[in-house]
This record gives C-alpha cells, sequence and structure tokens, in this order.
C-alpha cells in the first residue's frame, strides 16, 4: 500500500501562518517521530509554468494544478505543504505561489519576495522551475530574483547549504551539457555580483548551496518522454539525506518535533524585514507573456494555408516566387506581434520577438533548402543536356564548356535570387558550390571519355601502321632488320604523336597531363614492336624450319632443286642453316634502342661453326657460350629468346630439318643408280636411226648368231 497523500495550506493568501493547521499535519504524517530524518523540498518560479504539475508527478503530491483551456491564471494561493509518496525518508513538499502573478497587481509583489525567501530558510533541497529558453538571458524571469535571495539569505541566515535544483523546463534540443556550464556561469555572476557583508566578502557560494541541473521535456508536447524524465528524477530523491544524496551535507536541521516552530519563527522574521526590494515583477509577467504571444504566432503560422501550400509544392518541384511570397507571411506574422506586444517591457518584447522570428525561420529553412536543392537538380540536369548537345555537334572543347557552366551558374543565382527571404541573408553559396562541382564532374567524366576516345584512335592508327611492316621486317631477318624498324618506329610514331598533339589543344591539358599522353601514345609504338617480335619468337621454329626449307629446296631462282648428283649438298645445308640462325639471332631480343649485342656471333659460332679448323683446346671446346639465361650486354626485358632457349630450338631445328637433308641425299644417290642402267651409246644411236622395231629386230638377230658361234 502506498502513502497516504496529506495536504494542508501552510501560508494563506493574505499572508496569515496557518498554524493549527501545520500542527494537524504533523500528526496525520506522524513527523514528530522522525528525528533528524526528514527533508523538505520546496519549489519556485513563474506562475502557470507547470510547478504543481511537477510535484504532482514527482512526489505523488494532490497540488491543484492549472486548466490549460481556461488560459493562465493563479492556481496556488499561498504556500502548501503536502507528504511525498512512497519516498525515504519523510519528505515535506512546498508549493509556493508564482513569483509573477498578475492577480497581486504589479505593486503588491510583497507576498512573492517573502514567500521565497521562506521557502529557501527552511527547505533542505529548492526546485527553481525555470523555461529553457531564458537560460542565458539577461532578462530572464529567476535571474533578479536569485539575486535578492542570495543577498537578504546571507544577511538574515546562518549558511545552511540548501541544495538549488533547476528545473529546466520544455527542454530543447540543445543537449543538457551545453545548457548546465551556461546556467552555472549565470548563478556565479549573479553570486559574484550581490553585494555582501563583511562576514562573508570571500565566503563562496558552495558554502551556502549546492547547485544541480537537470532538463525536462515538454509536458503538453512530449508527455510520456516528461513522465519517463521525472521518474528517473524521483529516484534522486529516495534517501536524499544520505552521504552523497541531494541533500546529503545539509547543516542546522531542526528536529522534526521542533518544525511548527521554526517555520513560524522565519516567517515572522521575513514579514518584518519591510526593506526587502525583490525586482520587479514586470519582466516576468513580460517574459511569459511575450512567449505566449510569440507561441500563437508560431501556431497561426503553420496553420497558414497559404505556406501550406507552398510546403506541400515544395516537395515535389521548384517553386517561382517562393522568397517574395513567404517573406509577406513572415512580415504578417511578426507584424501581428509586435501588435500584441506593444505594451510589455521593450527589453523582453524585442527579445522574445527574436525568439519568434529564429523559430519561424527554422521551420521555414528546411522548406527553402529543399527549394535549393530542386533548383540545383534542374539547372544541373539543363547543362547537361545543353552541353552534351555541343558535343555531338562541334566536339569537345574546355573553352566552351567553361562559357557553357558559367551560364548556367548565373541562372542558379538568378534562382536563388529569387528564393531569398527578406528576413534572413541565408547563403545558398553551399549548395551553388555543390552546383559547380556537379557540372565540372560532369565535364571532366566527358572530357576523359573523350580522351579515351581519341588516345584509342590514334593507338589503333599506330598499331595499323606498324604490326603488319614490323612483321614482314621481322620475317625477313637480315642485318638490317632492326635498323629498318626502329626507322619504321620513329616516322611513324613522330607522325601519329603530332597528329594527336594537334587534337589536344582543345581540350586545354597542363603541360604535364599533355606530356603523359603523348609518352603513352609513343610507349605503346614500342609495345606494338614488342609484342609483333614476342609473336615471331614464339614462332621461330616454324620460321626457321620455313626458311631453311625454302633456302634448301629451292634454288637461287627460286626454282624446286633437281637433285642430280652433281649440288653441293653440304654447302646448301651450311647457308640454309645460317640464314636460319641469322632469323634466330634477329628474334632472340629486342634491339630498340641502338645498342650493340654479339648474339648472331655468339649463335654462329656455337652451333653453325662448330667444326672451325685449328681448334684443338680442349678447354676451349668444352666451353659452352649457350649454356646462360641471360646475353651479355642484354637487359632480361628485352630478351626474347635465351641463349640455353636458343640451344634447345636449334637441337630441335636440327632434328626436323634434318630428314630434308637425308632425303634429298637419298636422291641423288637414287639418280646415279638410275644412270648406271642406261643402254650402251652405240644402241642409243641405233635407236635413234633405226626406230625401235627394227632395233629390236637387230638385237634378236645378233643373239641367234650368238647362239650358233658357241
Amino acid at each position: 500500500m502506498g502513502d497516504a497523500c496529506f495536504s494542508t495550506q501552510l501560508i494563506d493568501g493574505d499572508g496569515v501562518f496557518n498554524v493549527s493547521g501545520l500542527d494537524n499535519f504533523m500528526k496525520e504524517v506522524k513527523l514528530g517521530e522522525c528525528g533528524l530524518s526528514y527533508a523538505v523540498v520546496s519549489i519556485m518560479g513563474p506562475q502557470s509554468s507547470g510547478k504543481s504539475t511537477l510535484l504532482n508527478h514527482l512526489f505523488g503530491t494532490n497540488f491543484r494544478e492549472m486548466d490549460a483551456f481556461k488560459g493562465r491564471s493563479q492556481t496556488t494561493k499561498g504556500i502548501w505543504l503536502a507528504k511525498a509518496q512512497n519516498i525515504e525518508p519523510c519528505t515535506l513538499v512546498m508549493d509556493l505561489e508564482g513569483t509573477d502573478g498578475r492577480e497581486r497587481g504589479e505593486d503588491d509583489t510583497a507576498f512573492e519576495k517573502q514567500s521565497a525567501l521562506f521557502a529557501l530558510a527552511v527547505s533542505d533541497i529548492v526546485l527553481i522551475n525555470m523555461w529553457c529558453h531564458d537560460i542565458g538571458r539577461e532578462q530572464a524571469a529567476n535571474k533578479p530574483l536569485l539575486k535578492t535571495v542570495f543577498q537578504v539569505m546571507m544577511r538574515l541566515f546562518s549558511p545552511r547549504k540548501t541544495t538549488l535544483l533547476f528545473v529546466i523546463r520544455d527542454k530543447s534540443k540543445t543537449p543538457l551539457e551545453n545548457l548546465e556550464p551556461i546556467l552555472r556561469e549565470d548563478i556565479q555572476k549573479i553570486w559574484d555580483a550581490v553585494p555582501k557583508p563583511h562576514a562573508h566578502k570571500e565566503t563562496p557560494l558552495s558554502e551556502f548551496f549546492n547547485v544541480e541541473v537537470v532538463a525536462l521535456s515538454s509536458y503538453e508536447e512530449k508527455e510520456e518522454l516528461f513522465k519517463e524524465q521525472v521518474s528517473h528524477l524521483r529516484a534522486r530523491f529516495q534517501h536524499s539525506i544520505a552521504p552523497g544524496g541531494l541533500a546529503g551535507d545539509r547543516r542546522g536541521v531542526v528536529p522534526a518535533s521542533g518544525f511548527s516552530f521554526s517555520s513560524q519563527q522565519f516567517w515572522k522574521i521575513i514579514k518584518e524585514n519591510k526593506d526587502l526590494d525583490l525586482p520587479a515583477h514586470k519582466v516576468m509577467v513580460a517574459t511569459v507573456r511575450c512567449e505566449e504571444i510569440g507561441n500563437e504566432k508560431v501556431a497561426s503560422f503553420t496553420a497558414d494555408e497559404e505556406w501550406q501550400q507552398f510546403e506541400e509544392a515544395i516537395q515535389h518541384d521548384y517553386v517561382p516566387g517562393f522568397g517574395k511570397k513567404l517573406s509577406s507571411i513572415l512580415d504578417r506574422c511578426l507584424s501581428e506581434y509586435d501588435m500584441e506586444a506593444i505594451y510589455f517591457d521593450e527589453g523582453v518584447r524585442t527579445s522574445k520577438r527574436q525568439q519568434l522570428e529564429s523559430k519561424l525561420l527554422q521551420l521555414v529553412n528546411p522548406a527553402y533548402q529543399l527549394l535549393l536543392g530542386h533548383l540545383r537538380t534542374r539547372t544541373l540536369e539543363a547543362f547537361k543536356e545543353s552541353f552534351d548537345k555541343a558535343l555531338t555537334k562541334e566536339g569537345f572543347a574546355a573553352a566552351a564548356a567553361r562559357n557553357c557552366m558559367q551560364t548556367f551558374l548565373e541562372q542558379f543565382d538568378k534562382g536563388s535570387e529569387d528564393a531569398a527571404i527578406q528576413q534572413v541573408k541565408w547563403d545558398p553559396s553551399k549548395v551553388k558550390d555543390k552546383l559547380k562541382r556537379d557540372m565540372e564532374a560532369h565535364v571532366a567524366s566527358v572530357r576523359n571519355a573523350k580522351l579515351s576516345e581519341l588516345c584509342a584512335k590514334y593507338e589503333a592508327q599506330l598499331t595499323k601502321a606498324l604490326a603488319e611492316p614490323v612483321e614482314a621486317l621481322l620475317d625477313s631477318a637480315s642485318e638490317d632488320t632492326w635498323p629498318a624498324i626502329r626507322k619504321l618506329l620513329q616516322r611513324e610514331t613522330k607522325a601519329v604523336v603530332s597528329g594527336l598533339e594537334s587534337a589536344l589543344s582543345a581540350f586545354e591539358l597542363d603541360e604535364a597531363s599533355e606530356k603523359d599522353l603523348l609518352a603513352k601514345l609513343e610507349n605503346h609504338g614500342r609495345s606494338v614492336v614488342e609484342s609483333k617480335a614476342k609473336e615471331e619468337a614464339g614462332r621461330v621454329l616454324i620460321r626457321m624450319k620455313d626458311r631453311f626449307s625454302t633456302l634448301f629446296s629451292r634454288d637461287a631462282d627460286s626454282m624446286p632443286r633437281v637433285w642430280t648428283g652433281k649440288e653441293d649438298i653440304k654447302a646448301i645445308t651450311k647457308t640454309a642453316r645460317s640464314a636460319s640462325m641469322k632469323l634466330l639471332a634477329t628474334l632472340a631480343a629486342i634491339r630498340l634502342d641502338e645498342d650493340v649485342d654479339n648474339i648472331e656471333n655468339t649463335l654462329s659460332l656455337a652451333l653453325v661453326d662448330t667444326a672451325r679448323p685449328g681448334t684443338t683446346d680442349r678447354s676451349i671446346q668444352s666451353f659452352d657460350p649457350l649454356a646462360s639465361s641471360s646475353w651479355e650486354r642484354v637487359p632480361e626485358d628485352k630478351t626474347l629468346i635465351s641463349p640455353v632457349q636458343c640451344k634447345s630450338l636449334w637441337r630441335q631445328f636440327k632434328a626436323e630439318t634434318e630428314y630434308t637433308v637425308t632425303q634429298a641425299i637419298a636422291a641423288q644417290e637414287a639418280n646415279k643408280r638410275n644412270n648406271n642402267w642406261l643402254p650402251p651409246p652405240w644402241a642409243l644411236a641405233a635407236m635413234a636411226i633405226l626406230g625401235f622395231n627394227e632395233f629390236m629386230t637387230l638385237l634378236k638377230y645378233s643373239f641367234s648368231v650368238c647362239r650358233i658361234i658357241h
């Protein structure tokens, strides 16, 4: 079962202390039995700021709350006292009359001052209810009140270490950790500015007060979040007087049984202090009322049909005339505020107008930013369309691209001027910079694509000019092959590079980029030659066999050889193999830099001239110049066929061409044998003279004569 909620009016609206009511209250809650184990909590702040609502949610009390539908009015008169439910130790809660109530009038504020001082005198914890938007403001409602409270507190009472718990109401999006330092700085400034008696000249604020700060969301707008935050705050009041609690280091505590007498004496002292002069409540009233008017104007603006139509239209596309029309709506709203707030304090009125304008602009800003976004998108699409059309007709030109960009950036400027609101100078430069970056990115993309196409075109042109001629030159494989290739490469590369250089002028590239592209094209020419050389090197064995077959099987007139027996097959074989060896030497390395090498001599000595006369030294004969993976004076990246590979290819070449040589030798021998079986010369002469039939008759007659003789 929870505690019952007991309450009484401690001091009525006329300042009369309810002695009998307090005594009955103490009996009901059995306060006298608590000794020192009790705490007193009070709350102070502007009228209708939700003090009673906060206490009821925080402590389960039943103080009278304002009816929001009846407007702002005084609900708590005097000082009321209740017992908090289900909080240990016993906690008394005091609800004070608002500090700026209009019911008491402008001049009769003594009770408000007295009740605030009374709360500070008897309480261990004082909740100071304040609006979030008052933080950092010179005209905040509670600042003058705090100043006087600090001054009188030092003069009337000895320090009792009261905890001031500032409750920030209707917290904005600003984090508490950002608000709290500002509030603490304000409190310290007030304390430092207060004239102090000699005894307390050097007394720090912390000697009199512990300062704590919490923030709560709006009860009306975020009720559930408000209740959740209050629930967390309630937990801090459990065991509040224990070490480390909210009032853990309080001093001068009156025993619970003497609470009634002590409270009466405090009130008596405060009532007799006629010279107390708390700040006029004009600032407080102006603060609340101007805030109300401002909130009404914000609500009126958000409900404005014309604004709602604008907001809806902007969700989909750019709206012409936005700035002019919206400026008119805002001006009307601010003018209405000025008329309704004209008689309130000028400083407060001006401050609240600035806050109202800020709130309205915060509502408008998302629509403005969205409008600029639509303008940027439309301008970018129009730029792309125009630029791409010009590109199709005239090709890429950097100057034309710049002019096109400038034209559409000027169009954006006109659109952003149309969207400008006269009440504020919002800078559209960030959106414009984003548009410019997008345009530049599109131009760069197109330029890179066109550059790639252009370079590919000239690379293809150079490839066509080099590929087949290089292949033909490598196939001929003579001493002049690589010089001819170098000359061809230089001539064709120069012509194509010149063409590319001329074409690049329209792109206005920086010198380094242009040199890179030209160098890339030159390197492409070399790579074409190197690629062809590698291809031919891969087919070198076939090429060698073809060359050998051509030279071995055909005479100087390219006629097929007839092996009659008179040909020197050995010499022909050597000649054909030497030519094949030259082909191998030509394709063994890439020679585009005019570097001298001895590959051909090495191959000739190792493969063709292996039986040189006069070579009898075994040590020399045993040395194999091809027993290496690299050529002398030839870089590895320029080597196509290594010495070891040449030796292996030559061995395979000889093996595969040996049959052709053997066939030729066999043909010669067969020809010789066929020549031994022919008739004698006289027989051939007789056949020619007599004819074949007569010759056969003569031959038979001769055979008959021979038989008779024998």
